[in-house]
């Protein structure tokens, strides 16, 4: 039997779904838009009281790497406190087991501001311990596809305005509103509000793949709770892709619902854990096509995040050549 810090959490949004459907329910025979107001509205009062009461925060866009960090979290904490490796973070479930163990929200940030009406700033965050985890958007966008292509609800793609027509990889990357231009505008929205916020952490997807234990050690010591070697180590092994492939496939996580399941096992892009890459966008396009992606992001992402040309390292071997 499950313990009972485990099932909560699931009942919890079991309970807050049957909530919100019987609210919108009665409210069939109102204009579209205007339903889709109010369940981003409940949407978002859920994720703000969540917001108020977590001790940290992981706010991400979608497909940037949050459910890797998740599952290594989840280790580290269910290894230092001998939780069963089925245990995964869903807010306070960790919590609950032991106090020491901080309430860690995980969030998109694509609600909260249809509560509070704050939708030009991060002020909702301004008091918040945050962990903004980020990545190079092309990346983004071709996992973003894949996410909506094979496992995302058909309600979902309604509310956050996803194409609901079938189209190319290349169109939802580089033409629709819901690729490219989305991810960075969402990041544009972030690296503006930077400096008002006074207790963040700044983790980028690149940055915990190239050296994954000591990014990692970071990220734990800014959350409050820093890790032996050993610990970091196991919550490493066990978030190693294929590992977490593994897991997926055998469904591990049953009880967390589709977090870590494969929407067709036969199917690999259907896929949580696709591909888990830095730079591996470029696979998907031609010459041609990867430069007009380049060109969007030169052209609208704001510095900061280390993604565009100038921000890059200079190679030495090419700054010789070129004296």
């Amino acid at each position: 039997m499950l313990p009972v810090a485990l099932v909560k959490p699931a009942l919890s949004s079991a309970w807050k779904l049957a909530l919100r459907t019987a609210v919108l329910a009665p409210l069939f025979w109102m204009p579209e838009p205007k339903r889709i107001r109010i369940e981003r509205w409940l949407r978002g009062r859920e994720q703000w009281q969540k917001l108020r009461r977590a001790d940290v925060v992981i706010v991400s866009f979608g497909k940037s790497g949050r459910t890797w960090l998740r599952v290594m979290l989840s280790r580290f904490y269910s290894y230092r406190h001998g939780f069963s490796e089925r245990s995964l973070i869903g807010f306070e479930n960790f919590h609950l087991r032991d106090r020491r163990i901080p309430k860690i929200f995980f969030t998109h940030d694509n609600y909260t501001k249809d509560y509070t009406g704050n939708v030009d700033s991060k002020v909702d965050y301004y008091d918040r311990k945050v962990v903004l985890l980020v990545r190079h958007p092309a990346d983004v966008a071709v996992s973003q596809y894949h996410q909506w292509k094979y496992r995302m609800r058909p309600r979902k793609k309604i509310i956050n305005a996803y194409p609901t027509e079938d189209i190319d990889l290349f169109t939802f990357v580089a033409r629709h509103d819901a690729g490219i231009v989305k991810v960075i505008d969402w990041m544009n929205g972030w690296a503006r509000e930077l400096p008002k916020l006074k207790d963040i952490y700044v983790l980028r997807f690149e940055d915990l793949k190239a050296d994954t234990a000591g990014t990692l050690a970071r990220v734990l010591d800014f959350i409050g709770t820093p890790g032996t070697a050993e610990e970091i180590a196991e919550a490493v092994r066990f978030g190693s892709f294929e590992n977490m492939r593994k897991m997926e496939a055998e469904n591990r996580f049953w009880f967390a619902g589709g977090r870590l399941k494969a929407a067709d096992r036969s199917n690999p892009a259907s896929y949580k854990t696709r591909r888990g890459e830095a730079g591996g966008w470029r696979k998907d396009f031609t010459p041609a096509q990867i430069a007009e992606i380049e060109a969007i992001i030169e052209q609208r992402l704001l510095p900061g995040f280390g993604y565009l040309r100038a921000e890059q390292p200079v190679d030495a071997a090419s700054a010789a050549c070129a004296r």
